[in-house]
């Protein structure tokens, strides 16, 4: 419980001591947006890389040179609330993640996530998804990475499992025409939701596999993409199972 609170705690203080912080930044982005955008990327990643060493995580990073240097659409495997901390502290340029509209329900959080050029996605309504793919589709335009977990929940399920993919994600890198970044995570869900609520030291596994341009596929291609990535993904999480 000690790790689980000393990350709760980390977090509040962080949430409550950015608040002139957000201030500073948006005063900042009137004269430089870019600027601002980086220093609040790089805020947010060193707080989720210091949670995630009082999560006592051990990290292996496989792959991470194929990310290409323009922005991407990242898919991954969603097991843990940690993917993002584990994600997002990678990023080299600046990337919003979709999360599921639920997210609006936290203020300050909310408040940064989308200061962070995040995205809250409306499962259920298939008019405001629509809205928010299109959305996405103009920040990968604009120079913004997305992240997206394409299995639309945290799979609660067998370990190298993965639920099924749904192919709307995949219409950011058809209409904007990124490449797709697979990537896989293995036994993120060992860090807190499998003995929930402790927290506990973790090795865990992170894959980032070649860019994969829809421009490049044939039509039937085109209609397996996220079948195709889904398989990678899969392929990928049983192989580095033997790493850990």
């Amino acid at each position: 419980m000690f790790r689980f609170i000393l990350v709760v705690i980390t977090l509040f203080l962080y949430l409550i001591l950015g608040i002139p912080v957000l201030g500073i930044e948006w005063i900042i982005s009137k004269f430089n947006q870019e600027a601002a955008d980086y220093q609040c990327l790089r805020m947010v990643q060193a707080a989720f890389r210091f949670m995630l060493k009082i999560a006592g995580t051990e990290i292996t990073v496989i792959g991470e040179e194929r990310i290409p240097d323009e922005p991407v659409l990242f898919i991954g495997n969603h097991r843990s609330y940690f993917d993002i901390l584990l994600t997002y502290s990678r990023c080299k340029r600046r990337t919003g993640y979709i999360a599921k509209k639920e997210m609006m329900s936290y203020p300050l959080l909310r408040t940064w996530m989308k200061r962070l050029y995040c995205l809250f996605l409306d499962r259920d309504n298939p008019k405001e998804g629509l809205k928010t793919i299109l959305k996405a589709i103009e920040y990968v335009k604009s120079g913004i990475s997305i992240c997206i977990f394409p299995e639309g929940t945290r799979n609660t399920g067998e370990e190298l499992s993965v639920l099924p993919f749904h192919s709307g994600s995949f219409k950011i890198a058809e209409k904007s025409g990124c490449p797709i970044i697979p990537i896989s995570m293995n036994n993120t869900i060992s860090i807190f939701e499998k003995q929930f609520p402790r927290i506990k030291k973790t090795h865990v596994i992170i894959e980032y596999g070649k860019p994969i341009y829809a421009k490049d596929l044939d039509r039937e291609q085109k209609k397996q993409l996220s079948q195709n990535c889904q398989k990678i993904i899969e392929d990928t999480i049983k192989k580095n199972q033997a790493l850990l």
